[in-house]
């Protein structure tokens, strides 16, 4: 089974290659039926059993709930009785204003894990072109997980277009992500004010996309940035070597960098630190191994993926510095 269990989006498919494409401008209600968004979360209390036997006197224990879905009826999670929910609907609700008056577009959505985590990501209209050409559009991604794995998370993120590369604006302390924790009510409201302040952070990253453009890099730089990228040192240092490089990650970016990567040739990309935060999100999006699309695509936005692309942004940075 795919990680992802449904997905819409709208315009040219996806980088993950799932999905039910829709026209342009369809109402939430369309999305929330086609991206498979159209349940609700519901609770219930934990119970168990006092012995082994059927007719064994069954309690409840009142500290826990179990949530599910209201379609299928398969459970989700357990999770503390202070948990707050976030509905699948609320996830496509929080894009109403913003979609019709707003000036956004939403572009994907839909369902991973079998409703564990739910996601949807719409273009802001922002975007800047670097030299050559290489358009990057900004968009704001909500995502949220019932499994204890994701807070309720508003997330500016960026795609270089030449390629579907994603990755995530985060300049300062953090400032292009408002992150609501599950013990705390989802209040749209207050984050889309939060996130009103977190929208300059688009201007910050777009500065350090033009310098990290025009700051050349020798071949002895690229092989040391990506040498220190893909040491195990920052990943499970207690189950191997902590200065042991991962080859095969090592090897694919260097090539994707080399000319290989898509846009890589770019006046932008080609022999630049642009290119070296390219090759590495390149490498996350479409070749790193998964056991699907979906697992790719859960890894590249929340997991190891999303953390890899960032080490690789910081320390291009470092170059600018």
């Amino acid at each position: 089974m795919h990680l992802v269990e449904t997905m819409a989006y709208v315009g040219a498919t996806p980088w993950h290659g799932l999905g039910n494409q829709l026209a342009p401008n369809q109402p939430l209600e369309v999305w929330a039926e086609r991206a498979g968004m159209n349940w609700r979360i519901e609770e219930t209390d934990v119970m168990y059993r006092i012995g082994s036997h059927d007719l064994d006197p069954i309690q409840s224990f009142p500290e826990q709930k179990v949530l599910y879905r209201s379609d299928t009826k398969k459970p989700l999670s357990t999770v503390s009785k202070r948990y707050q929910v976030v509905q699948p609907a609320e996830i496509l609700e929080f894009y109403r204003d913003l979609t019709e008056v707003g000036g956004y577009q939403l572009e994907t959505a839909g369902v991973l894990k079998e409703g564990r985590k739910l996601w949807a990501l719409a273009r802001t209209g922002q975007a800047t072109s670097l030299a050559g050409g290489d358009e990057v559009r900004g968009y704001l991604l909500l995502a949220t997980a019932c499994d204890g794995t994701l807070a309720t998370t508003a997330q500016f993120t960026s795609v270089r277009v030449v390629c579907n590369n994603t990755l995530q604006i985060a300049v300062g302390a953090n400032r292009g992500a408002v992150k609501v924790p599950h013990r705390s009510q989802f209040d749209p409201r207050a984050v889309k004010d939060e996130l009103g302040i977190a929208i300059s952070s688009w201007d910050g990253f777009m500065v350090r996309m033009h310098e990290l453009a025009s700051r050349k890099v020798s071949s002895a730089e690229s092989e040391r940035f990506f040498e220190r990228l893909f040491t195990y040192s920052w990943a499970k240092p207690e189950t191997v070597d902590a200065n042991k490089v991962n080859e095969r990650g090592f090897k694919a970016v260097m090539n994707l960098f080399q000319g290989a990567g898509r846009g890589s040739t770019l006046e932008s990309a080609a022999g630049t630190a642009w290119g070296l935060v390219n090759s590495v999100t390149e490498y996350v999006d479409h070749q790193q191994r998964a056991r699907s699309a979906g697992n790719r695509l859960d890894s590249a936005w929340f997991g190891a993926g999303a953390f890899l692309k960032q080490r690789a942004w910081d320390g291009a940075l470092e170059l600018i510095a």
